[in-house]
Formats: C-alpha cells, sequence, structure tokens
C-alpha cells in the first residue's frame, strides 16, 4: 500500500504539471522550409522515445510500470509559437504512462501512452532492449535498444520518429547510475490547416544524435524513482516514478 501511495503521489504530481502547460497544436501562421525542418528536429526530439532506465534487463519474470514526465525548453522560438498559435508555453510537458516486461535471453519489450491533459497532444511508442552484458555486482550491464513513436491527434503535423541506442549502467546500493548514446531518425509532413496555410512545404526526413544520462533511486523495495537529462537539440528534462515486480 505504501508503494502505491508512493506512485500515486508522484503520478498526480506529474500530470499536473504537465496540466499546468498544456496548450493545443494549431497553426494559424504559415512557416517556411527551414522553419519546418526545425521544427521536425526539436518536436522529433520531444516526441522520440526516451531511456529512462539502466541497461540491467527486468528477466524473464520481470515487470516494470510507471509515470514519467519529459519536458523541454521550447522559449524563444518562432516555429514553436507559430504552432501554438503564437501562444507558446516556456516548456512543453508530455505526461506518459510507460511499461516494460522482461524475456528470455536478456530481451526486453515496452510500450508507452501519452496524452496531454487539455490539449490536443498524444503519442504512443514501443521498445525492444537487449542486454549485451547483463551486469553483476562486480561488473556493469551493457545493452541496446530499439525505439518507434508517433505523434497523433494533432491533425496539422503527422510526425514519427525511429531510435536505436547502447547504454551502460551499474548499480550501487540504492543508486543506480546509467549512460548512453544514440541517433532518432525523424519524418514529418505538413497536415491540414499547416498544409493549406504553406501548400509547399515539403516532408522533412532529418537524423539527429542524442546521448543521455540519469540515475535510478530505489528508496524502497519494487519502487523506482528515475531522473535523467538527453541532449537531442535542446536539452530534455525526464522523471519517471515506477514499480517493478
Amino acid at each position: 500500500m505504501k508503494k502505491l501511495a508512493v506512485l500515486l503521489a508522484l503520478s498526480i504530481t506529474l500530470f499536473g504539471a504537465a496540466q499546468a502547460m498544456a496548450r493545443d497544436i494549431s497553426f494559424n501562421s504559415p512557416l517556411t522550409q527551414k522553419e519546418f525542418r526545425e521544427l521536425t528536429r526539436e518536436a522529433g526530439a520531444a516526441i522520440s522515445y526516451k531511456n529512462v532506465a539502466p541497461a540491467e534487463p527486468l528477466g524473464i519474470t520481470g515487470f516494470d510500470i510507471g509515470v514519467e514526465l519529459s519536458a523541454i525548453d521550447i522559449s524563444n522560438s518562432s516555429y514553436w509559437n507559430a504552432a501554438y498559435r503564437n501562444d507558446a508555453p516556456s516548456f512543453l510537458a508530455i505526461p506518459k504512462l510507460r511499461a516494460r516486461k522482461g524475456l528470455p535471453m536478456g530481451i526486453d519489450v515496452g510500450a508507452m501512452y501519452s496524452y496531454v491533459p487539455d490539449s490536443n497532444i498524444k503519442l504512443w511508442g514501443i521498445e525492444v532492449s537487449k542486454a549485451i552484458l547483463e551486469g553483476t555486482a562486480a561488473t556493469p550491464a551493457l545493452g541496446v535498444r530499439a525505439t518507434y513513436s508517433r505523434l497523433s491527434g494533432v491533425n496539422d503535423l503527422d510526425l514519427q520518429t525511429a531510435g536505436i541506442d547502447a547504454s551502460i549502467s551499474k548499480g550501487f546500493l540504492i543508486l543506480t547510475p546509467y549512460a548512453g548514446a544514440g541517433g532518432v531518425w525523424v519524418n514529418s509532413e505538413a497536415k491540414g490547416h499547416l498544409k493549406a496555410l504553406a501548400p509547399t512545404l515539403k516532408s522533412e526526413d532529418v537524423f539527429q544524435p542524442r546521448v543521455f544520462g540519469g540515475v535510478k533511486f530505489s528508496p524502497l523495495p519494487l519502487v523506482g524513482i528515475t531522473a535523467e537529462v538527453e541532449y537531442q537539440q535542446r536539452p530534455i528534462y525526464s522523471l519517471k516514478a515506477g514499480l517493478s515486480f
């Protein structure tokens, strides 16, 4: 009961923070191709599947479920301002539900879903990871991961990402720091009102590197709180609270 209370309290905090910054993405002014490309890069960075976990696998009986909030600074950006009808928030905050399941041979699979309350922003994603080294008391864990994510609910923008990365982690008592690097492919296409405003906009396909690092804090058995910073076009901050079984 205590573990569920901790998770519930953190869930309310994370989703409340996202709701306070929620707005619809909808365009009332056109974008140039250059602006659309920059929006593609940063929107792709925002919706791409975050790591927010150490490299060691869950194991064949393992299961992890949690809530997460990612935030990216979008202040002082003309293309983000256009995406929010000239009323962009300082941060784009995205709350998510996350789940991972351990499989044989050091493989984990996972999924995430997000809906930003009081906005048209929805997204979903999937991941599969493989532990190259599962880690021991004396040695670190090393893993590789592939991901996919897609934005939905925004009629003016079709956006999806695919990523691959590698990470390393090592536990010390109740702390498990980790770090990793990889790349993300982003595809976008103008739709709806944006396409009507700027009919010459072409779809964009971009690749961008990313690096990330974080730490998992396990204050109670089965409870984990993970904080991560990723750099992909801009710094992205993520916080996850989860239960592991």
